[in-house]
């Protein structure tokens, strides 16, 4: 499987546009730029939509692990905080964290964490971001 993302840039770094698009169009020019990945300004950036993925694939991994272990979650809400760092003279993805919260009334509390645990290693999103990946987890059941 091969998905394609996009991405026009017009202009200087600071001055320029961008626009981002996916192949099924949930994307369509969308408009980033300086304003919105390095200070407060209209649009997205790369690292909220790394993110976004990131959260993604860790809930459908997470929602797999569960299965495996024969519980199904109510409910799966994960948020991924992306960070940038300047490091030496440009900048670098060097921290992804997982806040998730899993609702599965009547599950076994150790079981449910080992799931969420595997799916933090397991999802294909962590293995493809080269930083340090950390996790918080709320389980209630």
């Amino acid at each position: 499987m091969k998905k394609k993302g996009s991405a026009v840039w017009q202009g200087g770094i600071k001055d320029g546009q961008g626009k981002i698009s996916t192949e099924t169009g949930v994307l369509k020019d969308a408009p980033y730029g300086f304003k919105s990945r390095f200070e407060t300004g209209p649009g997205t950036n790369p690292e909220e939509l790394i993110g976004a993925a990131h959260a993604a694939c860790f809930s459908m991994a997470l929602s797999l692990e569960l299965g495996n272990a024969g519980i199904t979650a109510q409910n799966i809400a994960t948020t991924s905080t992306i960070t940038l760092d300047k490091v030496g003279e440009g900048f670098a993805i060097t921290a992804a964290h997982l806040d998730v919260t899993v609702t599965a009334p009547g599950s076994d509390k150790d079981a449910v964490q080992k799931a969420v645990d595997s799916a933090k290693v397991g999802c294909p999103v962590s293995k493809v971001l080269n930083a340090t990946i950390t996790m918080d987890s709320t389980i209630e059941n």
